[in-house]
């Protein structure tokens, strides 16, 4: 039976909207809590502990303010770092994560080759590589860092054209033809990338798999849930959250467009000045 406490949905820009679509589909009635932490935007930027401190700071904030009955961290930067952190600091809360998708890679491809695509934090983490040696210790796994891409993908998602040459720049070091096999599996380590995956298949040099985590995380979360769910109609207000306080009409527009009210920076956290 529901509550009526949201899901808290939290991602560096508006890339999570993927997995938003994703819930939307399994869980149509959840309420849902959407907070971009543009302010911080790109988190692949930052250095380890400053971001881990922020993140810490910022969840512990969110908790208090809007008590939300589970959060989906629909960031890989975020989780990979901080991840352990947030669970070991709220160990009666349910954190649903995002890790790059290498698993299903690995049990997927064909040819052996498999590029990660993600920001160059993901890249960095120690957490990406476990997984590599976990589950992918008989591919071949080429990391490539983009600095631009999760960029490029809030411009498209704004209306904002973005070249295929500059596309094609930060993702052509995914492919790798080597000895008559070919790369056949891309893993799109950010949530941003899955809303230019379409650009990505039309100027790939070759058709791979481009491996979308977002419906895993939706189906992770109705298992966390399970009777907490909200499974009748009502009317809601599901919010958007921007932790830079900014108010764009083509931002309200945007989110709009998934059902979210874009709400006002007092909102954020009660009583709290925004990080």
């Amino acid at each position: 039976m529901s509550d009526g406490r949201p899901v808290l949905i939290y991602d560096s820009g508006i890339g999570g909207l993927s997995v938003l679509r994703e819930i939307r589909l399994l869980l149509p009635y959840e309420p849902i809590l959407y907070l971009a932490d543009d302010a911080a935007f790109p988190l692949g930027a930052w250095e380890e502990e400053p971001l881990t401190q922020r993140l810490l700071e910022l969840f512990s904030r969110l908790l208090d303010t809007h008590r939300p009955k589970a959060t989906v961290i629909a960031c890989n930067t975020a989780f990979t770092l901080a991840g352990d952190a947030l669970r070991q600091a709220h160990p009666g809360h349910d954190f649903v994560g995002t890790v790059p998708a290498i698993k299903p890679a690995a049990e997927r491809t064909a040819s052996g080759l498999v590029s990660v695509l993600a920001t160059p934090g993901t890249v960095r983490r120690a957490y990406t590589r476990k997984l590599i040696e976990s589950f992918a210790s008989r591919c071949h796994v080429r990391l490539v860092g983009s600095d631009m891409l999760a960029e490029h993908a809030e411009r498209e998602l704004r209306n904002e054209p973005v070249s295929d040459a500059a596309l094609m720049t930060e993702i052509k070091a995914c492919f790798l033809d080597q000895g008559g096999r070919r790369t056949d599996i891309v893993v799109l380590a950010c949530t941003h990338y899955p809303f230019l995956a379409n650009r990505f298949r039309r100027i790939a040099p070759w058709p791979v798999d481009w491996l979308d985590p977002a419906g895993a995380i939706a189906r992770q979360l109705v298992r966390v849930l399970g009777d907490r769910a909200d499974g009748s109609p009502a009317i809601r207000r599901d919010l958007a959250l921007l932790t830079s306080g900014r108010r764009e009409p083509g931002m309200e527009r945007l989110l709009a467009g998934f059902g979210l009210e874009l709400g006002s920076s007092s909102q954020c956290f009660d009583n709290q000045s925004r990080l």
